[in-house]
């Protein structure tokens, strides 16, 4: 499967990142996506065929691929087992078409069931019949609730902080301490630029107010693979890795 830092061997220990839409290493530097486009075509792929994760009655899915596969890994609702689902890439294809092609094929076999039987549940249990019944740990499309702070990362970057400063209990003097020395380079008194100065005093501001009220954000999914929620009936894109 892909990784959200997948790293590729290269010559000289360089790696190259893979776009967690297409798989492209080209351009990437140290991005997750090579392009908005490119995530939101991904995306719009897996919206437009949320039909057939319902209608499998899925609890939790996952969607992911590697250089000759896609997948998507389901766990219906009432069930202990990971049904899985491949589909081989197509020279040419990004994984959002193959996706596509997948998911017809299946939806396609699906509506021939119902018309056969006349029953949903019975074109459901037809579909599922033909994945691989895979005794992966259930935590591979169940992720933990991973909490992230609200704080952008731009403002610790400015204030030279590291999020494991934000649970520190001497945070607003670390705060403090930062502003001071580096006021001391970039105040315009001391012959410092005036915009840098209003950017680190605003960084100041923000992270003062946000340590007398800690604010944080949770969110399930995770950091290699698309996750479907199905309480909330939506695709969840790739979570950033840190987990603080």
């Amino acid at each position: 499967m892909i990784k959200a830092t997948a790293l590729i061997p290269h010559e000289h220990k360089r790696i190259r990142y893979r776009c967690l839409s297409c798989g492209t290493t080209e351009n990437m530097g140290r991005r997750r996506y090579c392009s908005v486009e490119c995530r939101q075509k991904l995306r719009l792929r897996l919206d437009a065929r949320m039909g057939l994760v319902e209608v499998l009655n899925t609890r939790c899915g996952t969607f992911s691929f590697s250089e000759t596969l896609i997948m998507m890994d389901i766990l219906p609702y009432g069930s202990s087992e990971i049904f899985s689902f491949l589909y081989p890439r197509s020279p040419g294809k990004k994984p959002a078409d193959d996706f596509s092609r997948m998911a017809d094929i299946l939806g396609e076999r699906w509506w021939a069931e119902k018309r056969r039987t006349n029953k949903r549940f019975l074109a459901s249990q037809h579909v599922l019949e033909q994945a691989v019944r895979n005794y992966k740990p259930l935590t591979s499309v169940k992720p933990i609730i991973t909490t992230f702070s609200s704080v952008k990362r731009t403002t610790l970057l400015i204030l030279n902080l590291e999020r494991a400063d934000l649970f520190s209990p001497a945070l607003k003097q670390l705060i403090k301490n930062s502003f001071r020395q580096q006021a001391k380079v970039h105040h315009p008194d001391v012959g410092g630029d005036s915009e840098i100065f209003r950017k680190l005093h605003q960084a100041y501001e923000d992270m003062i107010s946000w340590s007398r009220n800690p604010t944080f954000i949770r969110r399930r999914g995770f950091p290699d693979k698309w996750f479907y929620d199905g309480d909330k009936k939506k695709w969840v894109q790739p979570l950033p890795e840190a987990t603080t």
